[in-house]
């Protein structure tokens, strides 16, 4: 009775990681080098440099440029990400001449429907 009993939690947990590792692969499972958006498109010529061709962030000069699918950008309110895509905030430069205001919208939604899937 014990073995069953610990088999059971046993599977239990097992699938409660695999569900989480699920959610997490499809919540950031967009291909953005393969997408024909426009917001997808905008993000290869405006920020792929410094945050990485799929967004995972990497390292430029000694200094690793963050994620835009999870860490920190999580944490941050769509107006907050509005204003640094817009402002910059150094390092990042501000992207107020190059990007329209409704492109600066739809690159919040991009981050977070289609790079964090909120």
């Amino acid at each position: 009775m014990l073995k069953l009993k610990v088999s059971l939690v046993f599977l239990f947990i097992v699938f409660s990681i695999l569900a989480c590792v699920q959610t997490k692969s499809k919540r950031n499972s967009i291909v953005i080098a393969e997408s024909k958006s426009y917001e997808a498109s905008l993000y290869r010529q405006n920020c792929a440099i410094c945050h990485g061709a799929e967004a995972y962030g990497k390292e430029i000069d000694g200094k690793f440029v963050p994620s835009l699918r999870f860490g920190d950008i999580e944490n941050k309110s769509d107006q907050e990400i509005y204003e640094q895509i817009e402002h910059g905030k150094l390092p990042m430069p501000s992207f107020k001449n190059q990007l329209t205001e409704e492109e600066i919208r739809r690159m919040v939604q991009f981050i977070r429907h289609d790079l964090q899937g909120k």
